[in-house]
């Protein structure tokens, strides 16, 4: 898609904008005190650098210990256990009817054919995986595909038509129910946004789902250019209602956000306070995720510069300090450094997400 005349956002906010240092000191004070930051307080804290973001760290960090301390989560050796999960990633299907900016895991049907691949992994080549991780000593299948792909490509109708399935969710239904007869793998799905009554046919034969929110910036989503112009998929308001509709159905339920694809950290902060708020009606979100942008080559987004670790490291403690103790709070350790894993460690983290021995993470490899 082009971007003619529409320059895309840097990510990294600027460190200071628009907050004073006093009103900084009031935010790390109630920090260190252990309040849950409302939305203003948080975008303000997104800001701290050099000292001020290691006192905020230290803070999330108090807050995290607490929760562990509280849950009794200790390792064999009695210290404070981070925890992951040990699993295999299943791509059922690379089509997508979406067309975010960033996004290297949607492939058009030309490229797969071109690549000898076919438009899904066919059940065969799906429990193959799954044995081969449960040999491995994965316990959970992370199901991930791109929305609705026969809404847009004619050859994912004709292959889900040709095996007698009339969607994508009712072909994904049928393999979680596969891998978990065949291997005992418990199936984790990862579809995208759904309506109520997909959700409540997918919860029976899943332990849990997924739906990153993303952002709740309208912005993004209505702007030519941006980040989540063009895919329908990536409507605030439609994703918040998937978000919703899980909560009502008692669905364990996996989100979080993106940092650094052009939002501003009222955004940034809106977005966790929304998350907080479904939360807090339901009970049903088991993690969040804080997940850092990086650019990646063959996108329209490749020239956009990553987010700043400073920037991310802010993020994620103000998410510590958002949901608090009893919320596990992830963020990927494949897109940082190990040195950066350990200041993630710092800041809140106490969830590595899924981890494979066997295969890559298709969706940010």
């Amino acid at each position: 898609m082009s971007t003619a005349g529409v320059p895309l956002p840097t990510p990294t906010v600027p460190p200071g904008a628009s907050v004073t240092p006093a009103a900084l000191r009031r935010v790390l004070r109630r920090a260190r005190d252990g309040v849950a930051l409302n939305r203003d307080e948080a975008a303000a804290a997104m800001t701290a650098r050099g000292q001020d973001l290691a006192d905020l760290c230290a803070s999330a960090a108090r807050v995290r210990d607490a929760g562990l301390t509280s849950a009794d989560r200790r390792g064999p050796d009695g210290r404070l256990a981070i925890t992951y999960s040990r699993k295999v990633f299943i791509p059922v299907t690379h089509l997508c009817r979406d067309t975010c900016h960033y996004c290297t895991f949607a492939v058009a049907p030309g490229r797969l054919r071109a690549e000898g691949r076919g438009a899904y992994l066919g059940a065969d080549e799906i429990v193959e995986l799954a044995r081969r991780g449960a040999a491995l000593g994965c316990k959970e299948a992370l199901f991930t595909l791109g929305d609705r792909p026969e809404a847009r490509w004619p050859e994912a109708r004709r292959w889900l038509e040709q095996r007698g399935y009339d969607s994508t969710l009712s072909y994904v239904r049928a393999m979680a129910i596969l891998v978990l007869e065949e291997t005992g793998l418990l199936p984790h799905l990862n579809p995208g946004v759904m309506s109520w009554a997909e959700l409540a046919r997918l919860k029976p034969v899943a332990p849990s789902m997924g739906m990153m929110l993303e952002t709740t910036s309208r912005r993004l989503f209505e702007t030519r250019g941006l980040a989540h112009h063009g895919s329908p998929d990536k409507d605030p308001v439609v994703r918040m209602r998937t978000l919703t509709d899980a909560g009502r159905l008692s669905i364990p339920f996996t989100t979080g956000l993106l940092v650094g694809i052009g939002e501003t950290l009222d955004e940034r902060a809106d977005t966790l306070h929304a998350i907080r708020r479904v939360h807090r009606e339901f009970g049903h979100v088991q993690e969040v995720i804080v997940q850092n942008f990086r650019a990646k080559d063959r996108t329209v987004m490749a020239m956009v510069p990553d987010a700043g670790f400073e920037d991310f490291l802010a993020t994620v403690a103000v998410a510590r300090l958002v949901f608090g103790p009893d919320m596990r709070i992830q963020a990927p350790p494949n897109l940082v450094s190990d040195a950066e894993c350990l200041a993630l460690l710092g800041a809140g983290v106490d969830d590595w997400g899924g981890v494979s021995p066997l295969t890559p993470d298709h969706v940010n490899p």
